[in-house]
């Protein structure tokens, strides 16, 4: 009995390491454009994918996020109801899937193009649909999975991973990324140090804040989303007083009962009374309210009401650069 638990795990590990070793002579040119994409890019890289492809996908965007590339996860299925707002002309798509029919990715792929992002693909089928929509294709490919019904992910995923820490790897050399730089961006080891400081020392200020008055139109409240960048607007009374907020899901709840809701007021669609935060609370607290309510923005209001802040959850989780000296220094335009 222990003997063959035994072999099946070994050959589970040589099948994995087979499909490993099996990628390193598919490494030529097409990664050397990824690469220089990447290294060009005034952007960020997206990564996406569905199911097992989309956690190695958030496994590499947070490597590549921790050594000097930006990156962000984009989940496909949320894209086509109105996550694509996150998308720029200037960002760099990666889009992982073993078998290139993934409808939910090949969907949004033809729109992210006529965006203007460039796409990259991991993929074991590089003649599939997925690869015909991208300007660059990384075969990824591996003879058979460890599963012994070839049917769950496991020596194909382990791949796709595996050319991800490769790209991440080049890129750390190519941008000369080093340990004070690693340091940076991973203040005393653990998230614990940073959720620990408080609301106020994380959350946007003054004129970071996107905030519009009551009535105001729905178009010029799309504006002060687009120009602050967070995917959210709260809503003010005359006297500063919060009472709402738009979210990008707001937005996306209003155009599937409307078809053109630029006509319409802040008012008419905003989400009354949204969750707030005292800013002398920590940013642990912060995070908790969030995932209780499943959202990504809290308000920081004072005790009239007024606004004095809002706090993302990129804020919480990373955007800002750690300082071990005290508190967060938010990033320049061109740090960003």
């Amino acid at each position: 009995m222990n003997d063959a638990v035994l072999d099946q795990a070994k050959e589970v590990l040589k099948i994995e390491a087979h499909g490993i070793l099996g990628l390193v002579e598919r490494v030529g040119p097409e990664f050397v454009r990824a690469v220089n994409m990447i290294l060009k890019a005034k952007g960020r890289v997206i990564l996406t994918g569905m199911g097992k492809s989309g956690l190695i996908a958030r496994k590499i965007a947070a490597t590549l996020n921790s050594t000097g590339t930006p990156s962000l996860f984009l989940h496909p299925a949320e894209a086509i109801h109105g996550d694509l707002g996150m998308v720029t002309p200037d960002d760099i798509i990666l889009a992982i899937s073993n078998s290139g029919e993934t409808p939910e990715i090949n969907s949004i792929l033809p729109i992210l193009k006529t965006m203007g992002a460039a796409i990259i693909s991991f993929t074991g089928a590089p003649d599939s649909p997925m690869a015909e929509h991208s300007d660059v294709v990384i075969d990824v490919g591996v003879e058979r999975e460890a599963c012994p019904l070839g049917l769950a992910p496991t020596a194909s995923t382990t791949a796709a991973l595996a050319m991800g820490d490769a790209l991440a790897v080049v890129l750390i050399k190519m941008r000369k990324f080093g340990k004070e730089d690693f340091k940076r961006f991973h203040p005393g080891g653990s998230l614990g140090e940073r959720l620990a400081v408080k609301v106020r020392e994380i959350m946007l200020t003054g004129q970071s804040v996107p905030v519009v008055k009551a009535g105001t139109s729905l178009s010029d409240a799309l504006k002060e989303m687009d120009e602050k960048r967070i995917g959210a607007t709260l809503v003010e009374d005359r006297d500063g007083r919060l009472l709402g907020i738009i979210t990008d899901g707001d937005l996306r709840r209003a155009l599937l009962k409307k078809r053109d809701i630029h006509g319409l007021v802040v008012d008419e669609i905003m989400t009354p009374s949204p969750k707030t935060i005292d800013q002398d609370q920590s940013a642990a607290e912060a995070l908790a309210l969030m995932e209780l309510y499943g959202i990504t923005h809290l308000a920081i209001v004072d005790n009239s009401r007024r606004i004095i802040g809002i706090a993302h959850l990129h804020d919480i989780l990373g955007r800002e650069e750690f300082r071990l000296n005290g508190g967060f220094r938010r990033p320049s335009r061109i740090d960003r």
